[in-house]
């Protein structure tokens, strides 16, 4: 928000200068970013008129003038410009003036002819970037001999504040001077509104068919505006400080109105309206060209001002190029409309737009503003441009307007939040200056928020306006003191700093991404995946909740090899959300993904690429580090996201823990990926858990193994020998190693032949072969019976 500290100070003025000022507004939660004066530094110009020209005798492009600087006496200046001509007032620039750049004036003669001075353009005077087509004509009431910079007021400064999103109602003038006002004590003065009598009974129909999205409209057709007319100096300045440049005289007005009272505003042609004003949603297909030249499909939750033909403008953000007001224009139909913060959110930027009026409509006008704004704006149209004003006519749902919200701010809470006890005489005063209405009763302070104040809605919101306005700085510094116990160190549990280091030790980079990602790239990795949607996201693209780590993982990656980096390895820990708001599930995962080459470049490494198993085997060794690697589990299943034969459920005691697998062909080919990737997620809240390790004595008595090749079907897990093994094979197991899977000649086509290696051994004493021959031969007749194995000749 861009402002001229002399038009604030037209609505209040402390007795404060500019970097006074600033310092206080930033105190008060409003930050200052930036203090620029309006124009360049330049000395001895004077208003001047032009009483006399002449074409040079020798230059067709230049002209000798004569012009009244009020010294008493006609001055000769030569002047280039096409647009000097006599009886304008002009800046004029004295012999011995210095202009911006250090430009000294001195006499000198053009093709012959003395010249004593220079008449100026905006460009010479700094007011400008660009150079002018021509020289700056002032009013023709311009004081002769008055200095330029007095007559301007360019001794002026341009206040930049950067506004929170929820103050919405400082994003004007009259905001600003309210927070002034409050800050030094000090009345708030703005330029006296009256109701426009209506000179004709003419007026415009108007139907809102989207009173949640707009529950208050007014319009006014104002006929016989004279569009060509030039817009004054003053708002042409007031705007340049605020940095809007003009356009029209009737945009101005409502780019005027605008910044001083913080309502948006818009102007219609009158001609090229049919039939009716509505205000709808947008229906499929309809299309719209922008004031900017832009063709847009509009959305169909898009919230539109359309008339019986179709589209006319995007509500709140930008009006259409069709119904726009031009030089032909006659008759204007003035729109001032209360459009909701959440129809508004997000729609400028779903189709790549800023406005100053979506900026201010996403973070709420004042509901009661729009009546005020039309009348501030026609007495200004009337003033400039001309015209007869008809009735104002609006069409409201109050039902539907935010109605009346009432805070009780406690003494008690007041007092602890603050450390510091206020008189609750100041504490009201600095309530009602907010423009609360205020009752004292026996706890505190009942309040009731005025319309303009949308971020009141909690006693914490009362104590912080309390505590800004009385003074931050004025608040008691104390340390906080604590007596803080050492925290217990479960040793049952792995930190996430040690799953972490483990991860890099592995050779994965930790990956940080948005917690919001694409709805398109979380339904194609994730299609029945429930997730919250934002109501006013940072950008379309991180407009939903992640119901997984993969949608981020697969963008880091697609941004990797986007920059010719083919060996990725990442690694991600945060939250992810499923569900639904109201039965929202926040699980905390670990999640890693690789792709590329399973070695770094080298002369000693291979060219061989990473697989399903590489990233298991990265996986297992977070398994192991909680002591429990046999309460893990990896079992076949299906994933949307995960190769059908290269895709594993993790379990943890049973309970699905996590997944892991290869990226599905057709989600690849969808996502314009030309490698494989592999990636897994797990909980976190299983990854940390374990047992705490226990040490067992050494038995000093032999090993006995025995080696067991198995035939079973080729489709046939491992896991279920394994575990075949384990039920079979007594509590004197104490290794199973599998160390050969084999198909091929010797063996029959659909089996495989699985090797296991099986040591036991007993703490006090030798184990005998019948005691292991019986071991065995259970383990044989249970795998023959369950599991169809049969042992290997």
């Amino acid at each position: 928000m861009k402002f001229s500290e002399q038009w604030l100070r037209e609505w209040v003025s402390p007795a404060l200068a500019t970097q006074a000022l600033a310092d206080q507004v930033t105190m008060a939660g409003l930050e200052v970013d930036a203090i620029e004066p309006v124009a360049a530094e330049f000395t001895d110009v004077v208003v001047a008129e032009v009483v006399a020209r002449e074409q040079h005798p020798d230059a067709d492009k230049l002209n000798v003038c004569q012009v009244e600087d009020g010294s008493g006496e006609r001055v000769q200046v030569v002047c280039g410009a096409p647009n000097v001509d006599v009886g304008q007032k002009v800046p004029f620039a004295r012999v011995g003036a210095v202009l911006p750049g250090d430009f000294k004036i001195k006499k000198a003669k053009l093709r012959g002819v003395e010249s004593r001075g220079m008449i100026c353009a905006s460009s010479e005077l700094g007011l400008e970037e660009e150079a002018s087509p021509g020289i700056l004509v002032l009013p023709a009431d311009a004081p002769v001999g008055e200095g330029v910079r007095d007559y301007l007021g360019l001794d002026d400064h341009t206040i930049e504040v950067d506004l929170t999103p929820n103050r919405g109602d400082c994003l004007s003038v009259k905001g600003m001077a309210r927070e002034v006002g409050v800050l030094n004590r000090l009345p708030v003065e703005g330029p006296a509104i009256a109701p426009v009598a209506a000179s004709h009974d003419e007026t415009f129909p108007v139907r809102v068919e989207d009173a949640d999205g707009c529950p208050r409209y007014l319009g006014r057709v104002i006929k016989g505006v004279d569009v060509t007319a030039e817009t004054p100096l003053w708002m042409v300045e007031r705007l340049r400080r605020s940095g809007i440049r003009t356009i029209d005289p009737v945009v101005d007005v409502t780019n005027y109105v605008m910044l001083e009272l913080g309502q948006p505003l818009h102007a219609f042609d009158r001609a090229n309206l049919s039939e009716t004003v509505v205000v709808r949603r947008a229906r499929e297909g309809e299309r719209l060209v922008l004031l900017d030249g832009q063709e847009i499909t509009l959305g169909d939750g898009t919230l539109v001002i359309a008339d019986e033909r179709g589209p006319l403008a995007i509500a709140g953000v930008m009006g259409g190029e069709h119904s726009g007001v031009s030089a032909e224009t006659r008759d204007i139909f003035l729109e001032a409309a209360h459009f909701s913060p959440l129809a508004v959110a997000g729609q400028a930027r779903s189709y790549g737009l800023h406005t100053d009026a979506s900026h201010r409509f996403e973070r709420g006008v004042d509901p009661a503003l729009a009546r005020e704004a039309a009348e501030r704006a026609t007495a200004l149209l009337l003033d400039i441009v001309g015209g007869e004003p008809g009735p104002l006519v609006e069409v409201v749902d109050a039902e539907r307007l935010p109605g009346d919200r009432e805070v009780l701010l406690r003494r008690e809470r007041l007092d602890q939040a603050l450390d510091k006890v206020l008189d609750g005489e100041e504490v009201g005063e600095i309530l009602e200056r907010l423009g609360l209405a205020v009752e004292s009763v026996e706890a505190g302070w009942q309040a009731r928020m005025p319309s303009w104040r949308f971020d009141l809605a909690i006693e914490e919101d009362l104590i912080e306006e309390v505590a800004r306005i009385h003074g931050y700085n004025r608040l008691p510094v104390r340390r906080p003191q604590a007596r803080l116990g050492l925290e217990p160190d479960v040793e049952a549990r792995t930190p996430l700093s040690r799953l972490r280091n483990q991860m890099v030790a592995r050779g994965y980079f930790e990956a940080v991404t948005y917690s919001f990602v694409a709805p398109e790239l979380q339904s194609t990795l994730l299609p029945e995946a429930v997730s919250p949607t934002l109501a006013n996201p940072i950008s379309s693209d991180l407009s939903v909740m992640r119901a997984s780590l993969f949608p981020g993982l697969v963008r880091a990656l697609q941004h990797n090899l986007n920059r010719q980096q083919n060996r990725v390895r990442l690694f991600e820990t945060g939250l992810v959300f499923r569900g639904e708001l109201d039965g929202l599930h926040q699980v905390p995962m670990l999640g890693a993904l690789v792709c590329g080459a399973r070695d770094p470049e080298g002369w000693n490494g291979g060219k061989d690429k990473v697989d399903f198993f590489d990233l298991k085997g990265d996986l297992e060794t977070l398994l192991a580090m909680g002591g429990e690697p046999g309460a893990w589990r990896f079992e076949p299943a299906e994933h949307p996201a995960l190769h059908p034969g290269q895709c594993a459920r993790v379990l943890y005691r049973g309970e699905e823990a996590g997944w892991i697998g290869t990226l599905h062909p057709a989600v690849r080919a969808e996502l314009g990926l030309k490698v494989d990737a592999v990636l897994f997620e797990v909980r976190l809240e299983a990854l940390t858990q374990g047992q705490v390790p226990a040490f067992a004595p050494l038995s000093r008595y032999p090993e006995v193994r025995r080696d067991l090749a198995f035939l079973v079907d080729a489709e046939r897990p491992v896991q279920a020998l394994l575990d075949t093994v384990h039920a079979q094979a007594g509590e004197w197991l104490v290794d199973v190693r599998l160390f050969d899977v084999y198909q091929g000649k010797g063996v029959a086509e659909g089996r495989k032949s699985v090797a296991l290696g099986l040591t036991w051994q007993h703490p006090s004493r030798t184990l005998n072969d019948e005691e292991i021959n019986h071991l065995v031969d259970a383990i044989v007749e249970e795998s023959r019976l369950h599991l169809g194995a049969e042992l290997r000749a």
